[in-house]
């Protein structure tokens, strides 16, 4: 049997009325963005996009897309006063928790839960409670499956358009 993605381990949330868990979230499929805010490659691609994907699904309650601010280095700079201006300067709106720090150790108790190496990564958890393969560097993008692909003349990644929504690519680098 297959084990269920491990809880999150989290001290504070932002934009979220009570402290959300995998648990009361099943049977949506779960996308964790796991992110830094002094992280280029999360503030230019990661987090934008994470953002867009819960407001292109918030009101559907099919998926539930959480951030998760994981610090591993500069701890000192990247505090909750700091996320707080972050979140409200870059106008989120998506639900971000603060993993807990680790134990005598510089990588957050989450963040070592789900072996992520670094940020941003990308977590899919399905409508079960089952961890999906995740995407660590880079950034996601949707695109259209084969079949409307083929029918609409395009092949290539497209808008973020909630009707063409199917599956995922990984897009290594910033290309």
């Amino acid at each position: 049997m297959t084990a269920l993605a491990p809880e999150l381990d989290t001290s504070r949330w932002f934009n979220a009325r009570a402290p959300l868990t995998l648990a009361d979230l099943r049977g949506k499929v779960v996308v964790l963005h796991a992110f830094q805010m002094l992280c280029p490659g999360c503030v230019t691609h990661g987090t934008p996009q994470a953002e867009k994907l819960h407001r292109m699904f918030a009101t559907s309650g099919e998926v539930a897309v959480i951030g998760l601010h994981t610090v591993f280095e500069h701890h000192a700079a990247m505090t909750e006063v700091a996320l707080e201006a972050f979140i409200h300067e870059y106008r989120l709106t998506l639900p971000v928790a603060v993993d807990w720090p680790g134990e005598d150790d510089p990588i957050p108790r989450t963040m070592r839960r789900y072996g992520m190496r670094g940020t941003p990564t990308t977590i899919v958890i399905d409508r079960s409670g089952l961890n999906r393969p995740g995407f660590s560097g880079g950034h996601l993008v949707w695109v259209r499956p084969p079949r409307l692909a083929r029918q609409s003349g395009h092949n290539s990644a497209l808008r973020l358009r909630r009707e063409e929504c199917c599956r995922w690519v990984r897009v290594a680098g910033d290309g």
